[in-house]
């Protein structure tokens, strides 16, 4: 299985591709400058001491051509133009969206959500999708960009995971524990993204008033 991650050059598309290489998994950083692809694919090697051939660069179009599970990590202004670019490129496919709607993003401060009229940024994504033949999954964004690029240690989070097809929700979930130290929970329909989405800017609250980095959350007595 191909991961195509599209805006992957960022903090937290790197961090993921950075994972998944190291987990033996084929990964395509996709962006929309291939020269920042290039330039991301290289830092993963570097970050990882080794010449894998399992990490490969691309425009976001190209990524989502050829990934056969599609993760769009961008920040929320880049959310509506990103998907745009690659709506026919999605067919069969599952696209994970790890957008969260940080107020930094309109120019305010990342400790405070956006109420978004479609209730969270991925429900936004399964309406500009509607009619498309893809399903849509919310995952990855509670897990910081930190934890992910802090390579010697495992991930102390879990991946709260939320979508309305139990079986593409399963292949999110055995992607994401692949990651050392992540354990997947299923978190229902996609709609309670709403809630798992505001559970970021709490995270990254308590990252600045400690002054860590690695805050995350752990689900007890599953």
């Amino acid at each position: 299985m191909k991961i195509a991650i599209v805006g992957g050059t960022g903090d937290q598309g790197l961090g993921l591709a950075l994972r998944f290489a190291k987990a033996g998994e084929k990964v395509i950083i996709g962006s929309r400058d291939v020269k920042k692809a290039h330039n991301a694919v290289n830092l993963v090697k570097n970050m990882l001491n080794e010449d894998i051939n399992n990490i490969s660069a691309a425009t976001n179009e190209d990524a989502a051509d050829s990934g056969d599970i599609i993760l769009l990590t961008v920040p929320l202004q880049a959310q509506m133009a990103t998907l745009r670019s690659i709506k026919d490129h999605l067919e069969g496919k599952i696209l994970v969206d790890a957008t969260v709607p940080l107020e930094s993003c309109i120019g305010g401060t990342p400790v405070r959500f956006v109420h978004l009229w479609e209730g969270s940024a991925v429900e936004r994504t399964a309406e500009f999708l509607k009619g498309k033949n893809v399903v849509v999954i919310s995952a990855f964004n509670n897990i910081s960009a930190a934890s992910l690029t802090n390579i010697e240690s495992d991930v102390e989070c879990d991946c709260l995971i939320s979508g309305d097809d139990e079986e593409a929700k399963k292949v999110v979930i055995q992607l994401s524990e692949k990651i050392p130290g992540v354990r997947a929970i299923n978190c229902g329909g996609l709609e309670n993204a709403r809630i798992v989405e505001k559970i970021t800017p709490l995270l990254i609250n308590l990252n600045i008033r400690n002054k860590i980095k690695l805050a995350g959350i752990r689900i007890t007595g599953l």
